[in-house]
């Protein structure tokens, strides 16, 4: 990427939006001609080449559709020590965890080092795209919540992180050139601790000793940013206590931490901690935000997919009063697009997908409107049933397909996009789904294979109780920081004896009577089972919270499926959904619970 663009800022990054979208079809051929000039005697390409250089007819004639289940053997030689030729023209740098995991460990995605040019360009066009719409965020700073992960190493020694540690521990975050736009109240230090409990507290200090200069919230996305809601509920004492007495609080014990926060805490500041006991000592927290920031303008996180969820929180903590904007599009394999109407609803988000970034192609999900699941995840795609980024219709939905510098070839991201408009000739999209996500909440993405799996396996210990697991389905429960997964069980009991005339009715038979020891122990069981990213998130991040198992009544998924079927579903084709999103369908579950059994103790993690 021209080294030019990451300078670009205020009206020359808008203008440079508007070059780029007008010209989206020129731009796209030119990006694939690049990666195929620059990649084209890799291993990989070669086995679709006719020997002479590839164009892009040829590219698109012959090149795969693929899942990372193509591309893994490729990454996992070079994880060991083979050359970055097999994929890519330019040495791998690093290997980039994805929140995504395959057998149940992290995927892992080539990075080379001009990826990171094309990220900080993204990143530079959010201030100008916000500024069009609130003036003076120049004159304050963001308190904005960022963490890093433990590093991990491949065989051959290549960093393997996720693509947001690689960024904040890059130049481009770190040694970037001074601007008003990014004046973060966070230390740099307590960004880069990778312990995350002294990181939040040193982080959200920060925020509070600045709080009258604070003009923008944020984390990266929701869940993160309500967790650090529920951590200052837990420890705005001792950060008061802290700014009053003008030294940290000696559990802190990182030396850079230590070091970075006694300049922010260089004298007693008793008046200052007052106000802050006095705000958040009120029995509501209900708009806190804008009581302990009175300036901020806006809470800046990823809203869209399953972050939706904690829309309602955020709403309650800001009291309606700030807006939720979610500005970027982007994964660990190819960042993609920006929303050019930041102040939008967040239910109402759309990103317009910036064709400098990859190469972009769309697998059609349906017609006419309607979004139809009819291709596998794992199901072979032709190549010819792709569309061009700009060939793609109004309302129709998509699987996004991209190529990367770094070594990815029509590579199937997953998401699930509908297209909203166009910015001149660059396709709006929203964000409707993961492909085949049931479950998440924070990181972890949780399909329904693998929970079925870890059910598969957790519900045997109910046989030498002569129990049986009849139905189950489920939900993730985010009116309580961290959120957790809630599965619904109907178990049916069989008495090692018939039932006596006097308890003829069967629905004292089929009561389940088992120890409260057993329920505890599937769900842990179940924990145990699912894959690397949840188990991190639960015993490392404390992201996610225990699992739980709400046992219902015999009868209650009859009852169920006679509400969908009531819904205008058919009976003929009625699947118990493995998970549930309908308020009403929620309300007539927990209306016939009977028990309620959480997970006794963390699953096994090892970074």
């Amino acid at each position: 990427m021209d080294g030019k663009k990451l300078e670009y800022k205020g009206e020359a990054a808008l203008k440079e939006i508007e070059r780029l979208t007008s010209e989206a079809d020129i731009v796209q051929q030119n990006i694939l001609r690049e990666i195929l000039g620059q990649n084209q005697k890799t291993e990989y390409l070669s086995k679709f080449s006719r020997g002479s250089a590839m164009d892009i007819r040829e590219f698109k004639n012959s090149v795969s559709v693929i899942t990372y289940k193509a591309i893994q053997p490729y990454i996992r030689r070079i994880a060991h020590g083979e050359d970055s030729s097999l994929i890519t023209g330019k040495p791998i740098t690093e290997m980039l965890c994805s929140s995504g995991t395959s057998a149940g460990e992290p995927k892992m995605m080539p990075s080379i080092e001009e990826d990171i040019d094309r990220r900080t360009f993204l990143y530079n066009l959010i201030m100008p795209i916000m500024s069009r719409y609130l003036a003076g965020l120049d004159e304050g700073k963001a308190m904005y919540l960022y963490f890093v992960r433990a590093e991990m190493s491949t065989p051959c020694g290549l960093p393997a992180r996720t693509v947001l540690t690689s960024f904040y521990k890059s130049n481009h975050f770190k040694n970037r050139a001074p601007d008003a736009y990014h004046d973060f109240t966070s230390p740099y230090a307590a960004i880069l601790c990778d312990d995350d409990y002294q990181s939040m507290y040193c982080q959200l200090l920060s925020g509070l000793v600045h709080r009258r200069q604070v003009l923008r919230l944020g984390a990266v996305f929701a869940s993160a940013f309500l967790r650090a809601v529920s951590f200052l509920e837990r420890n705005w004492g001792r950060m008061c206590d802290d700014i009053a007495t003008g030294r940290l609080d000696p559990f802190i014990t990182d030396p850079e931490c230590r070091s970075s926060m006694s300049s922010m805490l260089p004298s007693p500041n008793p008046t200052h901690a007052a106000e802050i006991r006095e705000i958040c000592s009120s029995p509501s927290w209900k708009g806190i935000l804008c009581r302990l920031w009175p300036r901020a303008q806006y809470i800046e996180a990823v809203v869209t997919g399953s972050m939706a969820q904690y829309i309602p929180a955020l709403e309650h903590y800001s009291e309606g009063k700030l807006p939720l904007v979610c500005t970027m599009y982007a994964s660990s394999e190819c960042y993609f697009g920006v929303n050019l109407r930041p102040l939008c609803d967040p239910r109402d988000v759309v990103f317009t997908l910036l064709p400098n970034m990859g190469y972009f192609e769309f697998i059609p999900l349906g017609g006419n409107g309607m979004l139809v699941m009819d291709i596998d995840e794992d199901e072979e795609v032709s190549g010819r049933k792709l569309v061009d980024l700009v060939n793609v219709r109004v309302g129709c939905y998509y699987e996004l397909v991209v190529t990367t510098f770094a070594g990815l070839y029509r590579y199937r991201i997953g998401d699930v996009l509908q297209v909203t408009g166009f910015h001149n000739r660059a396709p709006q999209f929203r964000f409707i789904c993961r492909r085949n996500v049931v479950l998440s909440i924070d990181n972890d993405k949780t399909n329904e294979e693998d929970l079925h799996k870890s059910i598969a396996v957790a519900k045997k210990l109910l046989e030498p109780h002569d129990a049986l697991l009849v139905e189950y389905t489920s939900r993730v429960d985010t009116s309580s920081v961290p959120g957790h997964y809630v599965l619904y069980w109907e178990i049916k009991h069989h008495p090692r004896s018939p039932p006596s005339a006097a308890s003829s009715d069967n629905s004292v038979a089929n009561k389940p009577a088992l120890d409260d020891r057993v329920l505890e122990e599937c769900c842990i069981v179940v924990e145990e089972e699912l894959d690397y990213i949840y188990r991190r998130c639960r015993s490392k991040d404390r992201s996610v919270g225990p699992l739980e198992i709400r046992v219902v009544s015999p009868g209650t998924f009859e009852l169920l499926m006679d509400f969908f079927i009531s819904q205008g579903g058919s009976i003929n084709q009625y699947k118990t959904p493995r998970c549930i999103k309908s308020s009403a369908a929620l309300e007539l579950l927990d209306g016939n619970v009977e028990a309620s059994f959480f997970s006794p103790r963390d699953p096994t993690w090892r970074a």
